[in-house]
């Protein structure tokens, strides 16, 4: 049985010299633990040494695909051919697999095979001569970082830690430039306060203060290369009219300084904006199309790298940097964010408040398929991210416009209105709100309306003759009299009160009845007395 051992140095083909060892696993690994008793169980028949690490580095990239290289072709040829009849012993099944289709050659892969190259692998510098350690260990060190340069497909254009740092300097930039910027208009308004609401521009004002100085050098002074003709007309007669108190040589000094700093950041700032998108494009071409530079920036630092944000899902990369708004809206158990970082891209920016959500879902959805195709594919085509922002472009006009679509069909019949018509309406005047008394109830009214039939009925019986009226007098005496031994009966209480003028009535009704009856009673006497 012959033996396939790869090795950093080059392939060995060692002959197995006691076959039954073999059969014994579990104490094969006594008969390498020192170098005599590996000489007899194995011995060296080729060594096929590499000429230099890119020949050893296209023998492991083979090997490792699962492919035969040439070097390798051409030692099987060369030594094993001879030897057809004899095993192969591999530590790749795989590879036996293409050995046996394309050389014809029997291969062998078992545990006892993997602890015989295990066996080898520990006493390699005994079993192959001619190769000092020295040399064995450098060539392995070579060719491992070689391997693992070639694994991760390593490129100086697509360094991302780039991308991280730049977009941290720009914010920091962009810091630094706004609390400069801020001292310089509160420093030199002391003494020309009028010019920091005329010119609004950061920039332009730190230019012009450079170029102006002394509020009173103002007429002198040539401002069309910064400003507009009207904006410098401004500037030149609120500097007659100024309210601004004076400073000496040495604070404008100082001032001029601070606005040279401000230019100087400025200009590094657009600077460091282009190199920024530059590197952009290079390295993720397909998310800058889909979000912009600045957010696939902050995308990128945000996950650390471009590889470990192509690890994260669509729904991560929607409310990355919202980490904060997540887990408290969980912890109090209210809605959770619609968006992170992705909220300042242009698609999401464009859309309205209602439509953001929907967006940005959709957005980070193509924009995580994008981020792999930039971080995995071996393509740097910009096709995938032109195609994807087309997809979303249509699909926010449609969201947009799905207010006001056209109506057809029985809805169109249901939207139609009817025809306007002036109509002119007389409206009379309504007296019953004039009254500010309150209605009075009709059992009130019942009531009074009995009461004057009463009156009536005792006029009727002063017209009677004077013998009939004593009789009647006498019967309605003694009812009076019955009726006051009879206990009298409750009335029940009204809900409503009744009004100081509808109590008094009856009781003049009443006073009324009984000065008549006195003068019945004083005429009945007076008839007696004659």
């Amino acid at each position: 049985m012959l033996v396939l051992f790869e090795t950093a140095a080059g392939y060995a083909i060692f002959k197995v010299l006691d076959e039954k060892k073999l059969q014994e696993v579990d104490s094969l690994w006594k008969e390498f633990q020192t170098p005599e008793k590996a000489n007899k169980i194995v011995k060296l028949k080729h060594f096929e040494k590499f000429q230099d690490t890119t020949e050893a580095l296209a023998a492991a990239t083979a090997l490792v695909e699962g492919k035969i290289g040439k070097s390798l072709k051409k030692v099987l040829k060369k030594v094993v051919a001879k030897e057809a009849h004899e095993q192969l012993a591999i530590s790749d099944a795989k590879l036996g697999g293409v050995i046996k289709d394309k050389l014809n050659l029997s291969c062998v892969h078992n545990t006892a095979i993997a602890e015989l190259m295990r066996g080898i692998r520990n006493q390699m510098e005994s079993l192959i001569t001619g190769l000092p350690p020295r040399e064995i260990s450098a060539m392995s060190l070579g060719l491992a970082h070689s391997l693992s340069r070639y694994k991760l497909k390593f490129s100086p254009d697509k360094v991302d830690t780039m991308i991280v740092q730049a977009i941290s300097l720009l914010d920091d930039l962009d810091k630094e430039l706004n609390n400069y910027i801020m001292r310089c208009r509160e420093w030199y308004g002391w003494h020309f306060p009028e010019i920091g609401k005329i010119i609004t521009d950061n920039l332009a004002y730190c230019k012009s203060v450079k170029k102006i100085g002394v509020r009173t050098n103002v007429a002198t002074t040539d401002l069309s290369d910064i400003l507009p003709e009207e904006v410098e007309g401004e500037v030149k007669t609120a500097a007659e009219i100024s309210m601004g108190t004076e400073v000496s040589e040495e604070d404008i000094g100082n001032i001029l300084h601070l606005c040279d700093q401000v230019i100087e950041i400025s200009e590094y700032r657009a600077q460091l904006y282009d190199y920024l998108k530059n590197r952009m494009m290079a390295i993720a071409p397909n998310l800058t199309i889909m979000v912009g530079e600045l957010v696939g920036a902050r995308l990128i630092a945000h996950a650390g790298s471009l590889l470990n944000l192509a690890k994260h899902p669509a729904s991560t990369v929607q409310i990355l940097g919202a980490e904060k708004a997540l887990f408290r809206a969980l912890k109090t158990k209210k809605d959770t964010p619609k968006y992170g970082l992705i909220y300042h891209a242009s698609l999401v920016g464009q859309t309205t408040p209602k439509n953001k959500g929907k967006i940005s879902r959709m957005l980070a959805a193509k924009a995580s398929l994008a981020i792999r195709y930039d971080a995995l594919g071996e393509d740097t085509n910009t096709d995938l991210g032109v195609e994807s922002r087309a997809k979303l472009e249509v699909r926010l006009r449609h969201l947009e416009e799905k207010g006001i679509r056209r109506i057809s069909g029985t809805g169109k019949a249901m939207a139609k209105t009817e025809k306007y018509q002036h109509k002119s309406e007389v409206k009379t005047y309504d007296p019953s709100g004039d009254s500010t008394l309150p209605s009075v109830s009709k059992k009130r009214k019942l009531e009074e309306e009995e009461e004057p039939t009463e009156v009536k009925v005792k006029k009727m019986k002063k017209e009677r003759m004077p013998e009939e009226a004593v009789e009647e007098e006498e019967e309605e005496e003694e009812e009076a009299a019955a009726e006051a031994e009879e206990p009298p009966k409750k009335k029940k209480k009204k809900e409503k009160k009744h009004e100081p003028a509808e109590e008094e009535e009856p009781a003049a009704v009443e006073e009324t009845s009984e000065k008549k009856k006195k003068k019945k009673k004083k005429k009945a006497k007076e008839e007696e007395d004659e």
